[in-house]
């Protein structure tokens, strides 16, 4: 075969032992066939040449799986074996080449997520990485400084620590390319130190402000990230808070050096300067020593960082640079880091199949199939699908690189788009920007030429001109602020093809991924295939060389046939040739045995090495039984003392809590001896529903308590039951004291001494559950029995007249709408009669102004019987579309306060009814007056102006007998000024007036009657004003009569009627002014105002 057709290819393992040995076998067989050794040795360099490749390219390969690894959108840490292959990468190449080029293509803006794990990730790489790396990070700063900027507009939690975080890295990336002799990791000893410093004392002042900015970024990224855990009460083991805690590791380095040199710089310092210069200096650095203090104290009780970090413990006060010799006394912190435990690595394919150059077949199966064809003459079709896969890999790979690129070149044009548009819209902002001052300086100078004007009129030319170049700059400024508009909605339309195209490269990397698997998938099988073509090649070999043997021993029989065919003839020879064959088989057998002892000594050399090993693993075996028995005792006495710490905790916050509830329920004692607390009142109902409320308290804080005492590890229930008891306690116990404010004297004074009974018992009880051995003990009897009481004096205050039952408020609706209507009925028929005795007994005007009042009384009388019935039906509508599947009493009930309402209209429309005919007869009698059937009118509109009210609240607004209520309440009225206007005519007739002619007086006798008239004036007015703060209290005392309604109701008990058979007044609809409160009102408690309970 000719040695060009020879394969000179080998697989990509990175092993040139293996290559070696590949040359020189090629150069010997090269060396047998006669082959030109010179040549060979070239195309092995290529061959070399091309494993170097596929070396760089596995590398670049491994550097993108372990960035992409690390820098990814999941809320955990940075894995360290990944963070330190990109370390390890950037050292291999010098530089950060790889890094960038992978790093540039992530879409930071869509996560702030992986834009912190991609400053996380940077940051290592500063500090641990190649020297290089420094200027390679130096040419993608505005990509940094865009990214920080980006996530600081927007309001994200992880926004703010990437802003923050990229401007330390800024920093640091400055500083250290302005001071080169220090490395980004800040490790240089104290003569590196003084060398940069040097002796001029500006460079060293610089150099210690520059440091100190360093630093403040630092601590100011600490910081930041501490108060978003404060704010989310994190704990330092959930992947979320370890994924923010991470990098402080890197900040904890840096600023252990950065707190040592400028502790150096500041005594280099003072030692050039007086101390009065560096005032400001000194002050900073206390304040960046304390923020670094409890930075430093709070990481260390974190256990996140003891298994990372040993973080250095800083002196209690801060060096005193006014003392030369403190310098001495000065420690370096030093930070240390433990040896780290070997990570489970889950398995990798370093060289992907989308990469890896395709291996071809051992050259011994080609020279197989070349030389004896085929197996079976026919060429497999494993072999064409091998290679059809192969051919479809190549495709897709070409494809993959063609998106790549495609991808790359189009976010590259799109980024170019961007930055022009920016520094667009940047020179649009300061022309904008321009434009405006211009603007403020001709409106300036118009001012003033508008003042000079005033003065003289010759500058009025100048004033014109500057107008004009106010106009001309004004429509110029809404030119550039409409070019400006147009530019920000182009850049914001960028953006979005911007976030489009990103999400474009995000579909085509799963793309890469899913062909990468199928890749994986291929090669397995390409692999399988092989191993089983392997296998059918050993078989035929094994076949071909049993053939051979076979033919081999038919050939020895044949001649061993021939060998007796020629003895048999000769009998003398037979002889020799048998004693020729027993001395074969002697020294055969001699052969075998010596072959059995050897094998016999290699099995005892064998069987004593395994019993060495198992020697050696027993004992291994027995030492890490005691080391794990060690550990185990080590286990269990944390265990313990974490329990105990437990229940100290438990019993902690249970005593904090009864001080807490022992100083609501002294509080609460306290008021009741309070002057300022005597104008402070309430009812006996309200306290009746603490005291039941606090009743049930007490039952959770046994239950509570012997929950805690079944298990004193979890204190949440006794803590909760404990915390709602105080405050329903010193509920009870003010309100007692306020509702003993309005009882009698000694109801008063046992019901305060109950309060303070109930006060020192529940003291006495939670004194109890302050020791641990009185804890057990602890008995909140003596509590429910004073809540008791106190429920029980509630309950003896409350009024008496108020006894009517919920289920009684349906009945009582039907009651008072047919008594009202009766009542109107009789008022009817009473009217008529009194019509018919005036008729009898008066006549001419009297019984003309008689019968119009009486006409008009029945009208009204009617409207108002017409409006009660509505109103019923109306009633009744509301009731049955409202109550659903309960009864109507259930209905009434349930809405016990618009009941009350609507029995308390009823009752007035009633009441007015009745007392507009005693009226009437009264003035048609004489012995009344006509201004008692005006008030009386007045009263009826306002009682039919509630009732349709309270029917109005629950009806439907589309119910007909709704409209038609209203109707008759508007005739109502009508109806009623029908009787004032009837009532006010009749008495100007009735009524006899003087003519008042003074002309027969004398001029003394005239001032003698005007001062009478003044003097009776004064009187009337007197009495005038009288009357109407009478009306005053009265409305008071009325509106206070209705609350007491109101107030049972909201209690949770229904307002209560009175009894049917009463006549008295009950409470009427008043326009609802609210009383007057007097300055001892306002300043010695809040009143509830009460309204009508309709």
């Amino acid at each position: 075969m000719p040695w060009q057709e020879m394969p000179c290819r080998q697989q990509a393992d990175g092993s040139s032992h293996t290559s070696k040995l590949h040359v020189w076998s090629l150069i010997g067989n090269a060396a047998i066939s006669g082959l030109d050794a010179s040549f060979l040795i070239s195309a092995c360099h290529v061959n070399q040449q091309r494993i170097r490749l596929g070396l760089m390219e596995l590398l670049n390969l491994e550097a993108a799986m372990s960035i992409s690894k690390a820098i990814n959108t999941q809320e955990a840490p940075v894995k360290e074996k990944h963070a330190r292959r990109i370390i390890l990468g950037t050292h291999h190449e010098k530089g950060a080449f790889t890094f960038w080029s992978y790093a540039i293509g992530l879409p930071l803006p869509s996560s702030a997520i992986l834009s912190w794990k991609f400053c996380h990730v940077l940051h290592k790489v500063l500090r641990d990485g190649h020297l290089n790396v420094l200027q390679d990070c130096q040419r993608y700063r505005s990509n940094i400084r865009e990214t920080g900027e980006l996530w600081g507009h927007l309001h994200d939690r992880y926004g703010q620590l990437v802003n923050i975080y990229t401007k330390l890295l800024l920093t640091k990336i400055s500083f250290h390319l302005k001071h080169p002799e220090f490395p980004p990791s800040l490790e240089v000893t104290d003569e590196v130190l003084e060398k940069a410093a040097g002796t001029d004392v500006n460079n060293i002042f610089q150099l210690t402000v520059e440091m100190f900015d360093y630093l403040d970024c630092e601590l100011k990224l600490a910081e930041s990230v501490f108060r978003q855990l404060n704010t989310a009460m994190a704990v330092s083991q959930m992947s979320a808070v370890q994924c923010r805690l991470a990098p402080l590791i890197q900040v904890v380095q840096d600023c252990s050096h950065l707190y040592h040199y400028a502790v150096k710089l500041m005594f280099k310092l003072h030692s050039c300067l007086p101390a009065d210069t560096l005032q400001g200096h000194r002050d900073r650095f206390h304040e960046q020593f304390r923020s670094l203090k409890n930075f430093f104290n709070r990481a260390s009780d974190m256990l996140y960082f003891k298994r990372l970090i040993q973080i250095p413990r800083l002196p209690e006060n801060p060096p005193n640079f006014l003392r030369a010799s403190a310098l001495a006394e000065h420690v370096k912190p030093v930070v240390v880091i433990p040896e780290e435990a070997p990570e489970d690595e889950e398995p990798e394919n370093l060289i992907e199949i989308s990469t890896a150059q395709p291996v071809e077949q051992p050259v011994v199966c080609d020279i197989f199939e070349q030389t004896f064809g085929p197996p079976n003459g026919i060429r497999d079709d494993r072999d064409l699908q091998i290679e059809n896969l192969k051919k479809e890999i190549d495709l897709l790979r070409g494809e993959l690189e063609k998106i790549k690129l495609e991808a790359q070149r189009y976010i590259t044009q799109l980024k170019a788009q961007i930055n022009s548009l920016e520094a667009e819209v940047e020179e649009q902002r300061k022309q904008k920007q321009k434009a405006l001052v211009d603007n403020e300086q001709l409106r300036d100078e118009l001012e003033r030429l508008q003042k000079a004007k005033l003065e003289s009129s010759k500058n009025r030319s100048l004033c014109l001109e500057a107008e004009k170049k106010a106009s001309a700059t004004e429509l110029r400024y809404t030119k550039l602020k409409e070019k400006h508009n147009e530019l920000i909605n182009t850049h914001a339309e960028l953006l979005r093809k911007n976030a489009d195209t990103a999400k474009q490269l995000t579909v085509t990397q799963q793309s890469q991924e899913e062909v990468a698997r199928v890749k994986e998938q291929l090669t397995f099988q390409m692999e399988q295939v092989k191993r089983e073509s392997e296998m059918k090649l050993e078989d035929q070999s094994l076949q071909v060389e049993q053939v051979k043997r076979d033919l081999e021993a038919k050939t020895e029989e044949l001649a061993q046939l021939q060998q007796s065919l020629s003895q048999s003839k000769q009998v003398g020879s037979d002889l020799n040739s048998q004693l020729e064959a027993l001395q074969a088989e002697k020294d055969a057998l001699r052969k075998s045995v010596s072959e059995k002892e050897c094998e016999l000594i290699s099995a005892k050399g064998l069987i004593q090495e395994k019993e060495l090993l198992l020697s050696q693993e027993v004992d291994r075996r027995a030492k890490e039984l005691q080391e794990l028995q060690g550990k185990l005792t080590d286990k269990k006495s944390q265990e313990q003392a974490l329990q105990q710490k437990l229940l100290d905790d438990q019993f902690n916050i249970l005593q904090g809590t009864v001080k807490e509830a022992e100083n609501i329920i002294q509080d609460a004692v306290a008021k009741v001896d309070d002057p300022l607390h005597i104008r402070c009142t309430s009812s006996p109902d309200y306290l009746i529903s603490r005291a039941q409320a606090a009743l049930q308290s007490v039952g959770t804080v046994e239950g509570g308590h012997s929950r805690y005492l079944a298990n004193m590890t979890d204190v949440s229930g006794l803590v909760g039951a404990l915390a709602q008891f105080a405050h329903l306690t010193a509920d009870t116990i003010v309100n007692g004291s306020a509702t003993s404010h309005l009882a009698p004297t000694d109801p008063a004074d046992k019901l305060t001494e109950t309060c303070r009974d109930c006060g020192r018992r529940s003291l006495a009880y939670l004194d109890k559950l302050k020791d641990k051995q009185s804890l057990r003990q602890a008995d909140p009897a003596d509590v429910r029995k004073t809540l008791q009481e106190l429920l029980q004096l509630g309950q003896e205050l409350r009024p008496k007249s108020l006894d009517i039952r919920q289920e009684e408020l349906g009945d009582m609706v039907d009651k008072e709408m047919a008594s009202t209507s009766a009542a109107i009925e009789d008022a009817v028929r009473r009217i008529e009669e009194m019509m018919n005795q005036a008729r009898i007994a008066s006549s001419g005007v009297k019984l003309e102004v008689n019968e119009r009042i009486l006409i008009s009384c029945t009208d009204l009388m009617k409207a108002i019987r017409l409006l009660v019935l509505t109103s019923t039906h109306l009633q009744k509508e509301i009731a049955e579309s409202g109550r659903g599947a309960a009864t109507t009493q259930e209905f009434y009930a349930k809405n016990s306060r618009w009941t009350e309402g609507l029995i308390s209209a009823s009752k007035a429309v009633g009441w007015g009814a009745t007392q507009l005919v005693e009226s009437a007869d009264r003035v048609v009698l004489h012995t009344g007056k006509y201004e008692e059937l005006i008030v009386c009118s007045h009263e009826i509109a306002a009682s039919t102006a509630q009732l349709v009210a309270a029917s109005k609240v629950k009806a439907d607004k589309n119910s007909g007998n709704l409209s038609k209520l209203q109707e008759c309440s508007r005739t109502v009225n009508e109806m009623a000024a029908n009787v004032v206007a009837s009532t006010k005519s009749g008495q100007e007739q009735v009524e006899d007036r003087d003519t008042m002619d003074f002309s027969g007086m004398s001029l003394i006798k005239l001032k003698k009657e005007e001062m009478e008239s003044q003097v009776k004036v004064l009187e009337l007015e007197k009495t005038l004003e009288n009357e109407r703060l009478r009306l005053g209290e009265l409305r008071r005392q009325h509106y206070a009569l209705a609350g007491i309604c109101t107030e049972n109701v909201d209690t949770g008990k229904p307002a209560v009627a009175r009894k049917p058979g009463s006549l008295k007044k009950p409470p009427v609809a008043q326009k609802p002014a609210h009383p007057r409160q007097g300055p001892e009102e306002e300043d010695g408690g809040v009143y509830q105002a009460q309204l009508v309970n309709f």
